[in-house]
């Protein structure tokens, strides 16, 4: 993949049927390998993600080599450690929220095509953008406090994508095309709450930054996990 310097701050890359694309680079690429690029576009801006190999291996030893820790996700509280802590913040404001519901009636009253609509959507979406960025920063500064601090992280093998599925409907075969209630609202209220923690974008934090670490990153089935807390159960037959 070619990359050329334009100056200090401004690269560009030759990207497929696209050609010579110009980026800000936010760091320097002198001596890395660059294996993939990748455009996304967050908002009205885009951004190119450059997959490369810096050649940096994890430490052979740590300065604390027994240290282990269980990390448990939750939608009340993001993150909650077998240590104690419990790790969560705010990713929208109270006016936020209420600025979303009026632009989301908005939105739902705007003809479609409109000049209107097009700036409800931009203004949705900078406020969704804002939330993102907040849950993104949370994700990455968690996973690097928890992967500095630990030789061994333990995390749920969880599959955020078939959990947040949608209900199926359920046929009522007394009623030809009719359906019973499946619970679709409660499911759904269910689906943003855990979407809204970053369950997936943190367990991929913690897996890059293990990488220049060396912390062991383990996935243990999530049956009984909730029930544990400082090493021991606080349900269940072994209270007795």
């Amino acid at each position: 993949m070619a990359v050329g310097k334009l100056n200090r701050r401004h690269g560009r890359v030759k990207l497929p049927k696209l050609g010579w694309v110009k980026f800000r680079m936010s760091r320097p690429l002198a001596g890395v390998v660059i294996r993939s690029a990748t455009l996304i576009k967050d908002g009205a801006q885009w951004y190119l993600s450059l997959l490369v190999n810096d050649g940096i291996e994890g430490p052979q030893s740590r300065t604390a080599p027994d240290t282990a820790v269980g990390v448990d996700r939750g939608v009340v509280v993001a993150v909650a450690t077998s240590a104690g802590e419990l790790l969560d913040r705010p990713f929208s404001t109270a006016g936020e929220q209420r600025r979303v519901l009026r632009l989301q009636r908005r939105l739902s009253r705007s003809t479609k095509g409109s000049a209107n609509r097009g700036k409800t959507r931009a203004a949705l979406a900078a406020v969704r953008a804002r939330e993102r960025h907040r849950r993104a920063d949370f994700c990455h500064t968690t996973a690097h406090q928890l992967a500095h601090a630990n030789t061994v992280v333990v995390l749920e093998k969880l599959s955020t994508k078939n959990m947040t599925r949608r209900a199926p409907p359920v046929a009522d075969p007394s009623h030809p095309g009719g359906f019973l209630p499946n619970g679709a609202a409660a499911k759904s209220g269910l689906n943003k709450a855990i979407l809204s923690k970053g369950w997936y974008r943190f367990e991929q934090a913690l897996q890059s930054v293990s990488r220049y670490t060396g912390t062991n990153v383990v996935k243990v089935s999530a049956a009984f996990t909730s029930q544990r807390c400082l090493g021991v159960w606080v349900c269940g037959p072994e209270i007795a």
